[in-house]
C-alpha cells in the first residue's frame, strides 16, 4: 500500500507543479502585454511557488527574448524520482515532456 501511496502523492505534486508552471506563464504573457517584450521579465514568488518549493525549482531556462520564452519545473527532493522530469512550457503554450500523464 505504500508504494501506491508515494506514487499517487507523486502525481498530485507533479499537477500542482504543472498548474504552477502554468500560473507563472501567465505572468509571462502579462508582462508582455506591457513591455511588448518578454526580456526583463522575473518569475514572481507566488504562493504555488511557495507552496511547491519543496518539490520543484521553477526557471526561465536560457533567459527570455523579446518573443521567446521557456519556464520549466525541476523535481527535487521527495519529487526528485519523477519519471516525467523536469516539466516545461513556452510562449506558445508548448509543453514538455508530452507523455501521457505529465501534464
Amino acid at each position: 500500500a505504500l508504494p501506491a501511496y508515494n506514487q499517487h502523492m507523486m502525481k498530485t505534486r507533479r499537477s500542482t507543479g504543472s498548474t504552477c508552471l502554468v500560473e507563472l506563464a501567465q505572468f509571462m504573457e502579462r508582462h508582455y502585454a506591457t513591455t511588448m517584450s518578454y526580456t526583463g521579465a522575473a518569475l514572481p514568488q507566488t504562493a504555488c511557488r511557495t507552496e511547491t518549493g519543496d518539490f520543484y525549482t521553477y526557471s526561465i531556462s536560457a533567459g527570455p527574448t523579446a518573443t521567446t520564452f521557456t519556464l520549466s519545473a525541476a523535481p527535487q527532493g521527495k519529487q526528485s524520482g519523477d519519471s516525467c522530469g523536469t516539466l516545461t512550457i513556452n510562449q506558445a503554450g508548448t509543453k514538455s515532456p508530452t507523455t501521457a500523464g505529465c501534464w
